[in-house]
């Protein structure tokens, strides 16, 4: 069965339909970043709300600001915008429809479209997914990057921007000189400080061409802060095959874990939907929520990640399997990272931690260990490296952590253990190859990447423990030294 609105009486009685009239629906959000986790995640939880009879003046409209989005775009509009999800629990699948977005914004040069809808008074929220690398962050710095290409051709041409945030700077000054009340710029992504990134890019970019309108901007609009959680694979044949073979014709369903987290600091002018009665917890310590995931979910990814890659391990569950690869998880997380996350209101870092492991075990998910591996230029400076300076500035031992780094180092080498090739997997994946094989007669070359390791990568313990780490590895195979570090 093809998803429609005429085809959603028609559900098979095992698929859930929106518990709503999404005629009487009106938008009040625009979401740009259209991707699986927004509608496994913050989609869900509004077709939640409005299931309740609840917050009907707050549906998405959908947009994007890159060429493949118009491919998401002609997919969902051919489905009036209707995703599938299916939650993956061991041995059982559920599957709902969500109607929560009614509308699907043209994606064009110049974002004319895009700005003319965030400019209206009904748009209360702009929402973004547009990933974990799309906030143009200085990796020496951390800060953001006015030198970015994109960045400088927005700034030269603010009236017609390619960028998100350029579209949304145009927009914020359009409803200005209407004297309509700005938006909430609301991220999504799993970016520390998320928030203040995201306040950083727009007013940043604003400041090159209009520094009048960004003191507006950085005085005026709200940037709530957020720590979003859910496991979401990418979605491939096994997923289409899975929506058909439960009664759905979806080009794009969505498969996802059952559990789910939301986080935000309640921070909107401009009013929100009632998003506590379903489930998202809002709070002003969005931080320390944030500081308990990156550092033991997204770090714990990485932990398992990088020895499964060399050991030609597909799926995250049969990395899981792994007794090894296992232990090697519980040991660095319990030892050397829960000591150093601070406490979280009403969170047990132990009972979470066992939590992150009963998800990582679930077979259903069918996560792959190469997303994980994924552009670990990036989130090693985000969710491993920081726990490294921690355990160092306290005198403690980061031998676990810094292995991990190692591990990370050897599978830049572009082949794992048994020699196959692992295909390009990081936008800078042509330069750590050439530091790894450097790497490979000096270790220390690999700290010497100031844009990842700052500071760090020349302190003499650390390289020491690195230098230790690596050579072995290249020695004695990593799970030799996994091993020794386990004192197996």
């Amino acid at each position: 069965m093809t998803l429609s609105n005429a085809t959603l009486a028609s559900l098979p009685k095992t698929i859930a339909a929106p518990g709503y009239d999404r005629s009487k629906l009106t938008p009040g959000i625009v979401h740009i970043g259209l991707g699986n986790f927004h509608r496994a995640h913050q989609a869900v939880y509004l077709d939640d709300l409005f299931a309740l009879g609840e917050g009907h003046d707050w549906a998405i409209l959908g947009a994007g600001v890159r060429a493949p989005d118009v491919a998401m775009r002609d997919t969902l509009l051919a489905q009036d915008c209707l995703s599938s999800v299916i939650e993956l629990a061991p041995g059982a699948h559920k599957a709902r429809v969500i109607g929560a977005m009614i509308g699907f914004i043209e994606v064009q040069a110049g974002n004319a479209a895009l700005i003319e809808a965030m400019r209206q008074p009904n748009i209360r929220i702009v929402s973004l997914t547009v990933t974990e690398g799309g906030y143009y962050i200085d990796p020496k710095t951390g800060t953001f990057s006015p030198e970015h290409p994109d960045i400088r051709a927005d700034a030269e041409n603010p009236a017609a921007p390619n960028t998100a945030f350029g579209a949304i700077i145009a927009a914020l000054k359009a409803r200005r000189a209407a004297g309509v009340a700005p938006f909430t710029v609301m991220c999504c992504d799993n970016v520390p400080h998320n928030g203040h990134v995201t306040r950083d890019a727009v007013v940043g970019l604003c400041r090159l061409s209009d520094p009048e309108l960004a003191d507006w901007i950085a005085a005026t609009v709200a940037f709530p802060n957020s720590m979003v959680d859910r496991i979401t694979p990418a979605t491939g044949a096994r997923e289409i095959a899975m929506a058909a073979e439960m009664g759905l014709n979806d080009k794009a369903p969505v498969t996802c874990e059952p559990f789910r987290q939301w986080v935000v600091e309640d921070n909107f002018p401009a009013g929100r939907p009632a998003l506590e009665k379903v489930g998202v917890t809002f709070t002003p310590h969005v931080d320390k929520f944030e500081t308990m995931k990156i550092r033991i979910l997204n770090g714990g990814h990485a932990i398992i990640a990088y020895p499964g890659g060399l050991a030609d391990i597909h799926f995250v569950h049969e990395a899981m399997e792994d007794d090894l690869i296992r232990a090697f998880l519980n040991r660095v997380l319990s030892a050397e990272v829960l000591p150093i996350v601070p406490p979280v209101p009403g969170q047990d870092l132990g009972d979470y931690k066992a939590l992150i492991v009963e998800r990582f075990s679930n077979p259903e998910v069918a996560d792959t260990v190469r997303r994980l591996c994924l552009d670990g230029s990036n989130r090693q400076p985000k969710f491993i490296i920081p726990s490294i300076a921690d355990r160092v500035a306290a005198g403690a031992p980061a031998e676990g952590l810094i292995l991990l780094s190692a591990l990370w180092c050897r599978y830049c080498f572009g082949t794992s253990e048994s020699g196959a090739v692992i295909a390009p997997n990081d936008p800078n994946w042509d330069r750590l190859v050439t530091v790894s094989h450097e790497a490979k007669e000096r270790p220390a070359a690999w700290l010497e990447m100031e844009d990842i390791y700052g500071a760090l990568g020349s302190n003499p313990a650390v390289v020491e423990s690195f230098t230790k780490a690596l050579n072995s590895i290249w020695a004695r195979g990593s799970r030799v030294v996994m091993g020794e570090y386990l004192g197996l």
